[in-house]
Protein backbone atom coordinates (compact mmCIF):
# COMPACT_ATOMS: atom_id res chain seq x y z
CA UNK A 1 0.00 0.00 0.00
CA UNK A 2 2.86 2.35 0.80
CA UNK A 3 4.10 2.24 -2.81
CA UNK A 4 0.72 3.08 -4.37
CA UNK A 5 -0.22 6.61 -5.34
CA UNK A 6 -3.28 5.48 -7.30
CA UNK A 7 -6.21 3.44 -5.97
CA UNK A 8 -9.26 1.89 -7.58
CA UNK A 9 -12.02 1.93 -4.98
CA UNK A 10 -15.65 1.01 -4.60
CA UNK A 11 -16.58 4.03 -2.48
CA UNK A 12 -14.39 7.15 -2.32
CA UNK A 13 -15.31 8.41 1.14
CA UNK A 14 -14.75 5.15 3.00
CA UNK A 15 -11.58 4.39 1.01
CA UNK A 16 -10.02 7.70 1.99
CA UNK A 17 -11.00 7.13 5.61
CA UNK A 18 -9.54 3.62 5.59
CA UNK A 19 -6.21 4.77 4.15
CA UNK A 20 -5.87 7.44 6.82
CA UNK A 21 -6.56 4.93 9.60
CA UNK A 22 -4.21 2.39 8.04
CA UNK A 23 -1.30 4.83 8.17
CA UNK A 24 -1.03 5.61 4.47
CA UNK A 25 2.20 7.66 4.22
CA UNK A 26 1.22 10.10 1.47
CA UNK A 27 -1.22 13.05 1.52
CA UNK A 28 -4.68 11.80 0.65
CA UNK A 29 -5.41 14.93 -1.37
CA UNK A 30 -2.41 14.17 -3.60
CA UNK A 31 -3.52 10.58 -4.23
CA UNK A 32 -5.46 9.56 -7.34
CA UNK A 33 -8.70 7.63 -6.93
CA UNK A 34 -10.84 5.88 -9.52
CA UNK A 35 -14.32 4.68 -8.53
CA UNK A 36 -15.33 1.18 -9.57
CA UNK A 37 -18.74 -0.02 -8.38
CA UNK A 38 -21.81 -1.80 -9.70
CA UNK A 39 -22.69 1.26 -11.80
CA UNK A 40 -19.31 1.54 -13.54
CA UNK A 41 -19.26 0.52 -17.19
CA UNK A 42 -16.42 -1.09 -19.12
CA UNK A 43 -16.10 2.09 -21.17
CA UNK A 44 -15.35 4.13 -18.03
CA UNK A 45 -12.38 2.10 -16.86
CA UNK A 46 -10.21 2.52 -19.94
CA UNK A 47 -7.69 4.79 -18.23
CA UNK A 48 -7.78 3.30 -14.75
CA UNK A 49 -4.53 1.37 -15.27
CA UNK A 50 -2.54 4.14 -16.95
CA UNK A 51 -0.29 4.52 -13.89
CA UNK A 52 1.06 1.03 -14.60
CA UNK A 53 2.44 2.29 -17.92
CA UNK A 54 4.40 4.89 -15.95
CA UNK A 55 5.98 2.16 -13.83
CA UNK A 56 3.75 2.78 -10.80
CA UNK A 57 1.72 0.40 -8.66
CA UNK A 58 -2.06 0.60 -8.27
CA UNK A 59 -4.07 -0.59 -5.27
CA UNK A 60 -7.57 -2.08 -5.48
CA UNK A 61 -9.73 -1.57 -2.40
CA UNK A 62 -13.04 -3.32 -1.78
CA UNK A 63 -15.96 -2.50 0.49
CA UNK A 64 -16.44 -6.27 0.77
CA UNK A 65 -13.02 -6.69 2.38
CA UNK A 66 -11.80 -9.17 -0.22
CA UNK A 67 -11.56 -7.63 -3.71
CA UNK A 68 -13.25 -9.44 -6.60
CA UNK A 69 -15.21 -11.86 -4.38
CA UNK A 70 -18.82 -10.66 -4.34
CA UNK A 71 -17.27 -7.39 -5.48
CA UNK A 72 -17.06 -5.43 -8.77
CA UNK A 73 -13.24 -5.36 -8.68
CA UNK A 74 -13.11 -8.41 -10.95
CA UNK A 75 -13.84 -6.10 -13.89
CA UNK A 76 -10.54 -4.23 -13.63
CA UNK A 77 -8.55 -7.36 -12.74
CA UNK A 78 -9.82 -8.98 -15.93
CA UNK A 79 -8.51 -6.00 -17.89
CA UNK A 80 -5.16 -6.22 -16.10
CA UNK A 81 -4.84 -9.92 -16.89
CA UNK A 82 -5.60 -9.32 -20.57
CA UNK A 83 -2.91 -6.62 -20.67
CA UNK A 84 -0.34 -8.87 -19.02
CA UNK A 85 -0.16 -6.76 -15.86
CA UNK A 86 0.97 -8.61 -12.74
CA UNK A 87 -1.83 -8.95 -10.19
CA UNK A 88 -0.76 -9.49 -6.56
CA UNK A 89 -3.65 -10.65 -4.32
CA UNK A 90 -3.49 -9.73 -0.64
CA UNK A 91 -5.43 -11.34 2.19
CA UNK A 92 -8.50 -9.52 3.44
CA UNK A 93 -11.61 -10.54 5.39
CA UNK A 94 -14.40 -12.04 3.34
CA UNK A 95 -17.84 -12.19 4.92
CA UNK A 96 -18.64 -15.21 2.74
CA UNK A 97 -15.67 -17.24 3.94
CA UNK A 98 -16.08 -16.14 7.56
CA UNK A 99 -19.74 -17.18 7.48
CA UNK A 100 -18.89 -20.54 5.90
CA UNK A 101 -16.16 -21.16 8.49
CA UNK A 102 -18.56 -20.61 11.39
CA UNK A 103 -21.67 -22.25 9.91
CA UNK A 104 -20.86 -25.92 10.42
CA UNK A 105 -22.05 -26.55 6.85
CA UNK A 106 -20.00 -28.21 4.11
CA UNK A 107 -16.88 -26.20 3.36
CA UNK A 108 -15.55 -28.69 0.80
CA UNK A 109 -18.19 -27.86 -1.80
CA UNK A 110 -20.04 -24.55 -1.83
CA UNK A 111 -21.39 -21.91 -4.20
CA UNK A 112 -22.07 -18.19 -3.85
CA UNK A 113 -25.18 -17.32 -5.85
CA UNK A 114 -25.46 -13.59 -5.15
CA UNK A 115 -28.99 -12.21 -4.67
CA UNK A 116 -32.26 -14.11 -4.88
CA UNK A 117 -35.27 -12.69 -6.77
CA UNK A 118 -37.36 -10.11 -4.91
CA UNK A 119 -40.76 -11.19 -6.23
CA UNK A 120 -42.21 -13.76 -3.82
CA UNK A 121 -43.09 -16.57 -6.22
CA UNK A 122 -39.78 -16.31 -8.07
CA UNK A 123 -37.88 -16.13 -4.79
CA UNK A 124 -39.65 -19.24 -3.49
CA UNK A 125 -38.81 -21.09 -6.70
CA UNK A 126 -35.17 -20.03 -6.38
CA UNK A 127 -35.06 -21.19 -2.76
CA UNK A 128 -36.43 -24.62 -3.70
CA UNK A 129 -33.91 -24.89 -6.51
CA UNK A 130 -31.01 -24.06 -4.18
CA UNK A 131 -32.25 -26.54 -1.61
CA UNK A 132 -32.48 -29.28 -4.24
CA UNK A 133 -28.93 -28.49 -5.34
CA UNK A 134 -27.64 -28.38 -1.77
CA UNK A 135 -29.12 -31.77 -0.91
CA UNK A 136 -28.38 -33.49 -4.22
CA UNK A 137 -24.79 -32.27 -4.56
CA UNK A 138 -24.05 -31.90 -0.82
CA UNK A 139 -23.11 -28.33 -1.66
CA UNK A 140 -23.59 -25.36 0.68
CA UNK A 141 -25.41 -22.45 -0.98
CA UNK A 142 -24.43 -18.90 0.05
CA UNK A 143 -26.34 -15.75 -0.82
CA UNK A 144 -26.99 -12.21 0.38
CA UNK A 145 -29.85 -9.73 0.38
CA UNK A 146 -30.32 -5.98 0.51
CA UNK A 147 -30.06 -5.29 4.27
CA UNK A 148 -33.57 -3.84 4.51
CA UNK A 149 -35.06 -7.10 3.15
CA UNK A 150 -33.16 -9.52 5.40
CA UNK A 151 -36.09 -10.28 7.70
CA UNK A 152 -38.36 -11.07 4.77
CA UNK A 153 -35.77 -13.41 3.30
CA UNK A 154 -35.33 -15.30 6.56
CA UNK A 155 -39.10 -15.69 6.79
CA UNK A 156 -39.21 -17.05 3.23
CA UNK A 157 -36.36 -19.48 3.90
CA UNK A 158 -37.92 -20.83 7.09
CA UNK A 159 -41.29 -21.42 5.45
CA UNK A 160 -40.25 -22.62 1.96
CA UNK A 161 -37.42 -24.99 2.86
CA UNK A 162 -37.98 -28.49 4.17
CA UNK A 163 -38.19 -28.49 7.99
CA UNK A 164 -34.88 -30.35 8.43
CA UNK A 165 -32.82 -28.26 6.00
CA UNK A 166 -30.15 -26.16 7.75
CA UNK A 167 -30.06 -22.38 7.51
CA UNK A 168 -27.13 -20.33 8.78
CA UNK A 169 -27.62 -16.63 9.38
CA UNK A 170 -24.36 -14.71 9.78
CA UNK A 171 -24.69 -10.98 10.35
CA UNK A 172 -22.43 -8.08 11.36
CA UNK A 173 -19.35 -10.23 10.88
CA UNK A 174 -16.23 -8.92 12.70
CA UNK A 175 -18.35 -6.32 14.53
CA UNK A 176 -19.20 -6.32 18.26
CA UNK A 177 -22.82 -7.10 17.29
CA UNK A 178 -21.83 -10.20 15.31
CA UNK A 179 -24.33 -13.07 15.36
CA UNK A 180 -23.89 -16.45 13.62
CA UNK A 181 -26.51 -19.16 14.12
CA UNK A 182 -27.24 -22.38 12.26
CA UNK A 183 -30.66 -23.91 12.83
CA UNK A 184 -33.08 -26.03 10.85
CA UNK A 185 -35.87 -24.35 8.93
CA UNK A 186 -38.31 -25.67 11.54
CA UNK A 187 -36.28 -24.10 14.35
CA UNK A 188 -35.98 -20.79 12.52
CA UNK A 189 -39.77 -20.59 12.24
CA UNK A 190 -39.77 -20.15 16.01
CA UNK A 191 -36.56 -18.17 16.38
CA UNK A 192 -36.70 -15.71 13.50
CA UNK A 193 -38.97 -13.25 15.32
CA UNK A 194 -36.34 -12.97 18.06
CA UNK A 195 -33.66 -11.84 15.61
CA UNK A 196 -33.89 -8.47 13.88
CA UNK A 197 -31.72 -8.44 10.75
CA UNK A 198 -33.06 -5.15 9.41
CA UNK A 199 -30.26 -3.07 7.83
CA UNK A 200 -27.58 -5.45 9.11
CA UNK A 201 -25.10 -6.89 6.62
CA UNK A 202 -25.97 -10.59 6.52
CA UNK A 203 -24.86 -13.74 4.75
CA UNK A 204 -27.34 -16.60 4.41
CA UNK A 205 -26.27 -20.21 3.94
CA UNK A 206 -28.38 -23.26 3.17
CA UNK A 207 -27.18 -26.84 3.38
CA UNK A 208 -27.50 -30.22 4.98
Amino acid sequence: MGTCRTFIVEELRTARRFLKKAGYPYPIDETDFHVLNEHTTHGEIGGYLDAIDRGENIGLLSEAGLPCVADPGAMIVRVAQRRGIEVVPLVGPSSLMLALMASGLNGQSFAFVGYLPVEKSKRAAAIRHLEERALREHQTQLFIEAPYRNNQLLEALSTVLQPTTSICVACDLTLPTQQIRTLTARQWQKERTRVNLHKRNTVFLVGE
